[in-house]
């Protein structure tokens, strides 16, 4: 005999035509009230209530970043697939497209500038160093469709194997290291260089930060600008770089000017040893913060290992949510709305990640698994699931609690070879490469400069 078991589940969404307006428990983080009010801030409220209400298309676009391996009727299809029983329009592509078009990309646009920030509280590990808020500026380049709209605007660029690939944009990120949320982020042509985008990122600095550097942004012009902020700068510059000596620090370090800049400078030697042998590399920082005893030279060494964290951040936009995908728009005003659709959905995320990390104050926000909060969003838009909070606050969430219940242990020391893992052409990968991890200690010896 074969028995039936049927659990009834209570779904709570906007009614009428702004059901299928929802991102699942990630709705709570960016609730309907806030959706309406980028609406009305930037005039793309509808004039009247459609089949496709400007707040659902804006959930739609954020939905189309968690599932970006689906055309937009799919993505439909999960956001109306927990609505069983309700009356809920079936749109055809065509008809998504035009209300895409008719919601632009300003709307995403207000929903990131409001959304973006640190999401950390003072005594949150890793965010802070010696009270200032540790973040890091750098760029990426993301392909776009090869449509002849988009070509009007993004470039192809030269591959290794001599042939053009897709064209593409240059993203540049403000990123908080400890927790990975985007503080502010700017993009456009690949024709325009990271040190032409980054000016646009000193806005949302201020007192109180400390700007990671990689050397592509070691301009003198730009670290003057950063400085005017009020915030300071720990930067790479190369090896060669030839810098006056203005007096010694009991440290190692030594002042210096770049300009009318006043600095410190950093030589040292990073070695890091293995089972597979020794390497040692020859690093110099420069750094506004001038106090050797406020700011010693061998802490901030160790700080701008931090400024990797901004490279994660990229790795889990590009691979983890599009999975190495070409984003969908074919037109430059497509390509603006995606992107910032994707900002938006990326901070969410990591919001709720924080959220869920800040509980308690003993958990690195390192630990939380990015690919856990990302699958279990997804599972929960396609229930509609937990989009109205009930009476009785949770300030975890199912999100939350599936990160606490999957945290990865805290990182260890670990390296292994920068190497190609997937060639552009065949010939490029060559030979036997190790793409073993090891076990790693790292030993930092401070090089003492002489007076010049």
């Amino acid at each position: 005999m074969r028995a039936n078991s049927v659990i009834p589940r209570e779904v709570v969404v906007a009614s009428g035509a702004f059901a299928p307006g929802h991102l699942g428990e990630l709705t709570r983080i960016v609730p309907f009230e806030m959706v309406d009010e980028a609406l009305e801030r930037t005039g793309r409220t509808q004039a009247r209530v459609r089949d496709l209400p400007s707040r659902v298309v804006v959930y739609l676009m954020l939905a189309g970043c968690l599932f970006p391996g689906m055309g937009w009727p799919q993505v439909w299809q999960r956001l109306t697939a927990g609505l069983s029983g309700l009356k809920v329009a079936a749109p055809t592509a065509g008809a998504l497209l035009q209300a895409r078009r008719r919601l632009g990309a300003e709307p995403l646009r207000w929903l990131f500038d409001l959304l973006r920030g640190p999401a950390a509280g003072i005594a949150t590990p890793g965010v802070w160093w010696r009270g200032l808020l540790v973040c890091a500026i750098d760029g990426t380049v993301m392909p776009v469709p090869d449509s002849a709209a988009n070509l009007t605007v993004f470039t192809k660029q030269r591959c290794n194997n001599g042939g053009a690939g897709y064209p593409s944009l240059r993203l540049l990120a403000l990123v908080s290291c400890g927790t990975r949320t985007l503080l502010d982020a700017v993009f456009g042509p690949a024709t325009d260089g990271e040190t032409t985008y980054a000016p646009r990122l000193v806005r949302s600095l201020h007192e109180g930060m400390i700007v990671l550097l990689d050397r592509n942004f070691a301009s003198q012009a730009l670290l003057a600008e950063i400085a005017r902020s009020g915030a300071h700068v720990l930067v790479r510059v190369k090896n060669g770089r030839k810098l006056p000596v203005l007096g010694h620090c009991p440290d190692g370090s030594y002042r210096s000017a770049l300009g009318a800049l006043t600095v410190r400078v950093i030589d040292c030697e990073i070695t890091v040893s293995t089972s597979n042998g020794r390497h040692t590399s020859g690093y110099r920082l420069v750094t506004t913060l001038t106090d050797h005893r406020t700011h010693p030279a061998t802490e901030l060494i160790e700080l701008y290992h931090q400024r990797w964290e901004v490279e994660t951040a990229f790795l889990e936009i590009k691979s983890t949510i599009l999975g190495g995908r070409v984003l969908r728009a074919r037109t430059p005003t497509g390509i603006d709305q995606e992107v910032f659709s994707l900002l938006v959905a990326y901070q969410v995320l990591r919001l709720a990640m924080a959220d869920a990390t800040c509980t308690d104050t003993g958990i690195d926000p390192d630990r939380a698994s990015f690919s856990i909060a990302l699958h279990t969003a997804r599972d929960l838009v396609v229930q509609a699931a937990g989009v109205i909070e009930d009476t009785v606050i949770d300030l975890v969430g199912t999100i939350g609690r599936h990160i606490l219940a999957g945290l990865m242990p805290d990182r260890r020391i670990r390296t292994r070879p920068r190497v190609v893992k997937r060639a552009i052409s065949k010939y490029n990968a060559k030979g036997t490469i190790d793409r073993t991890s090891y076990k790693a200690t790292i030993s930092i010896d401070i090089l003492t400069t002489p007076t010049t």
